[in-house]
């Protein structure tokens, strides 16, 4: 571990682990390499390992001395991570090692995410099988895969290889936090059909763009009403073409399904003499959204420039016209707030991507509901909206929520343990953000007695994302003595 930066930083094995894992390209959808060490782990300890065919790995470990008849125990993360970096840092995603750096006590990618979620819980479910010094039941780590693009790997496995019916999650991400409960979702990808025109030969171009919003994790930050980029575009584009003429070439926008979209852009078509005015109205729009978002997003921009590339084809006016309006009127945020939980999201709607194709344009959304009727009207509104543009909308990914367990067991003994060793209680929470629990309740017929935890991290699913140490030395020191105590 010569050129380990983490080789100073306790919980040594788990950071050890993590740094291993920092190592493998592991986006969604990109989790051959990292399966296969897991599997190779196994091998290297002498345990039982099963890899499926959606790449999902389960170890499973003998309980250790005294505890070989103790009923069993699932530790559980997903091996995948968002992958998202900052503006102007070159990172290549499919080959590139996360590269890490240590501020203070706090770990950090170098302009990219840091893949905390959810490596931390690999590295400490590895931790575990490795050290034969600590007690614990018969243990299985099941790592899922694609948990970030819809959970498909949890909806993949076979529940017959699964012993244990107590299942510890290690995919939350604040300290002192017991989630017990989280919502259900589901996404919806939308194809709005175009068609296409040659734009006037005396026209000019540029491309207009909106930058610098936080963005963030549709689940966990959706309730902070930040900005959404997408929204943006849509507004500034209605508002231009009530001024005047305008073509739009193509618009574009978002990452990702689950993160608040943050920038887009449209290349626009507009004759030269209205060029002054263009810029006239950009620049008041900008004035007027930045003083709306100046709490949330005070570095929120609108830019005007130059293209890549001259277009050679626009849309047609009507084309245009449904796309703005579908994307102006499509609900987006937080829709409906809990009547039996204060201050928890009931619903909520994320615009997430937004990109033009050969001859659509595609739009997807997240939907997040803890209550299914309520997820299934929102995804009506959808469809709705769509056929009013000829649209198509196919839902995909959908998961169930994770209904809340008055009777278990893990929740409490983690509630005694947080309080005796740190001296206060932990809040015992449900959360907006979809979980694998809500699959693993509804496959197991709600026998599986479950509780997720996690340390503190920052900025997850954004270049800013960073993890605790010392949070995570508790975390870790916290799911041991949980281990211990399950005889």
């Amino acid at each position: 571990m010569e050129d380990s930066v983490l080789r100073n930083q306790e919980p040594a094995d788990v950071f050890f682990y993590f740094e291993e894992l920092s190592k493998i390209p592991r986006g969604s959808g990109n989790e051959q390499a990292v399966s296969d060490y897991l599997v190779s782990f196994a091998k290297t300890h002498g345990l039982y390992v099963v890899q499926d065919a959606a790449q999902n790995v389960l170890i499973k470990s003998p309980g250790s001395a005294g505890y070989e008849n103790s009923p069993g125990v699932v530790i559980q993360g997903h091996m995948d991570m968002v992958c998202e970096k900052a503006p102007g840092v070159i990172h290549d995603f499919l080959k590139d090692p996360i590269r890490l750096q240590v501020r203070d006590d706090m770990l950090y990618a170098t302009g990219t995410t840091l893949g905390a979620d959810d490596g931390i819980a690999v590295a400490m479910g590895l931790a575990v099988l490795a050290d034969k010094s600590i007690p614990h039941p018969p243990l299985e780590l099941l790592v899922t895969t694609c948990e970030e693009t819809g959970m498909d790997g949890a909806h993949a496995l076979d529940p017959e290889t699964i012993s244990g019916r107590t299942l510890i999650n290690i995919d939350s991400e604040e300290e002192g936090i017991l989630t017990v409960s989280c919502a259900g979702g589901c996404t919806a990808r939308i194809s709005i059909p175009v068609s296409w025109e040659h734009p006037a030969a005396d026209m000019a171009f540029l491309t207009l763009t909106v930058e610098g919003l936080k963005g963030g994790h549709s689940g966990i930050e959706i309730h902070k009403g930040r900005a959404n980029a997408n929204k943006l575009i849509a507004r500034l584009l209605d508002h231009l073409t009530e001024k005047m003429s305008i073509s739009l070439c193509s618009i574009d926008g978002g990452s990702k399904h689950n993160a608040i979209a943050r920038d887009a852009r449209a290349v626009l078509g507009f004759r030269k003499e209205d060029e002054a005015l263009l810029r006239e109205e950009v620049e008041k729009l900008e004035r007027v959204l930045q003083d709306e978002c100046k709490t949330v997003d005070p570095d929120l921009r609108i830019l005007l420039a130059s293209p890549e590339k001259q277009p050679e084809q626009a849309f047609t006016a009507n084309s245009a016209h449904q796309i703005i309006q579908f994307l102006y009127l499509i609900p987006n945020g937080v829709q409906t707030m809990s009547m039996d939980i204060e201050g928890l999201v009931e619903s909520s709607l994320n615009l997430g991507v937004i990109e033009t194709k050969e001859n659509a344009v595609e739009i997807i959304s997240a939907i997040r509901s803890s209550v299914g009727s309520i997820k299934a009207d929102i995804f009506h509104t959808i469809v709705s909206l769509a056929n009013l543009t000829n649209g198509k909308v196919i839902e995909e990914s959908s998961y169930p929520e994770w209904r809340y367990n008055p009777d278990s067991k893990v929740r409490t003994l983690f509630a005694d343990l947080y309080e005796k060793m740190f001296g206060q209680k932990p809040l015992i929470n449900a959360i907006h953000a979809g979980l694998e629990c809500a699959i693993f309740d509804e496959m197991f017929g709600g026998k599986m007695d479950m509780i997720s935890i996690g340390p503190s991290m920052v900025g997850v699913h954004t270049a800013e994302e960073h993890l605790s140490i010392p949070s995570t030395q508790r975390t870790w020191e916290l799911l041991k003595e949980a281990l211990k105590a399950m005889c």
